[in-house]
């Protein structure tokens, strides 16, 4: 009894090893797609209603899938790449950007300035150094920043050679993912419900429903915002309204919204003077940064029913541990840890019991 007990053990804790050794292996074989299949993933999930309906129309699937693949292609990657390609230009740029900002210098400190308490006399007695150098004194002051950014930026977008193989690599598995779809799925829903059954299964439906929610409501959002900011700053006179624009893409992605980019360029239009400007600008810029309390809470409605604090809450903890990707990846994580533990609650004995 005791031999084969212990022949039992081994058995057991071989075959686990044996399993762990294959996962870490196929993992590790996998690595340099994780990216790409994230993204094809969410793409996929998040655009296949509209492959549905296409399929529909033409009645075909084959046609369905190249003409979904083309547009993913022009309407994902395309932009990427052009948003790349500025981030890079407005990197290498950097010191003739705010050469032209700083066309007018500085001018004039703003009198509460010496009234901040610690700091208003040095900040007071820099601002006078830099308004009586005139605008070289203050491009030289920027320029060190200007440089950071241009490191920060180069090494956020990768180099555009690992950009453009991911962007590739994408939408060769959103073509392979678009056509397999429903194999993938029923594979998916399978393997949920071997591990806890209908529980699984809606929880893998929660995913898919959270990943469409997300990418309606937040980036749809973040898309719209960005374009209005960037069109009223172009109409009002911006200089370089097309890298503002991205910068304000990425902080109304971050849940940030373009505010920060809108506001300093109403303050740059006062402090060129164009008071009348600025305040045209002001109040064009008020709509445009209210838009999302409107926009992204009805469109992550339409995708998924959860808390909206819980899909926040994830874009915003997904995107600061995860990156870009983590924009899906927190929420649908926050989801199904909320189904299952709603769900472990519910089916347990009663308080009063």
């Amino acid at each position: 009894m005791r031999s084969e007990g212990t022949s039992d053990i081994t058995r057991v804790v071989l075959s686990v090893v044996v399993i762990g050794v294959l996962i870490v292996g196929s993992l590790w074989t996998l690595l340099p797609f994780i990216s790409g299949l994230t993204w094809a993933t969410t793409i996929t999930i998040a655009t296949w209603p509209a492959l549905l309906r296409l399929q529909q129309l033409t009645g075909r699937r084959s046609l369905a899938v190249a003409i979904m693949t083309l547009l993913v292609l022009l309407a994902f990657i395309a932009p990427l790449a052009v948003a790349i390609n500025t981030l890079l230009g407005a990197a290498a740029r950097g010191p003739a950007v705010i050469s032209d900002f700083a066309a007018g210098g500085l001018g004039p400190p703003p009198a509460w300035l010496a009234d901040i308490p610690w700091f208003g006399a040095r900040l007071l007695a820099r601002w006078q150094t830099l308004a009586a150098g005139g605008p070289e004194a203050l491009v030289t002051a920027l320029e060190p920043y200007a440089g950071a950014a241009a490191a920060a930026a180069i090494a956020a977008t990768g180099g555009v050679g690992s950009a453009a193989v991911l962007g590739l690599l994408t939408v060769i598995m959103v073509g392979i993912l678009y056509a397999q779809g429903d194999t993938a799925a029923q594979g998916t829903l399978a393997f949920a419900h071997r591990l806890s059954g209908e529980t699984g299964e809606r929880a893998v439906i929660l995913a898919g429903q959270a990943i469409r929610g997300v990418a309606l409501g937040v980036v749809v959002t973040a898309l719209t915002q960005s374009v209005l900011a960037g069109i009223a700053l172009w109409l009002f006179g911006i200089p370089h309204a097309g890298v503002l624009m991205a910068i304000a893409f990425v902080f109304s992605v971050a849940q940030i919204g373009p505010l920060p980019v809108l506001a300093a360029a109403v303050l740059w239009l006062y402090w060129t003077g164009s008071t009348g400007t600025a305040i045209g600008l002001a109040v064009v810029s008020l709509p445009v940064i209210m838009l999302d309390n409107v926009l992204r809470p009805w469109l992550i409605r339409r995708g998924v029913e959860l808390p909206m604090l819980l899909i926040v809450a994830g874009v915003i903890g997904g995107l600061v541990g995860f990156g870009v990707v983590g924009l899906f990846i927190g929420p649908v994580l926050l989801a199904v840890t909320y189904t299952l533990l709603k769900e472990w609650i519910a089916t347990g004995p009663s308080p009063s019991s």
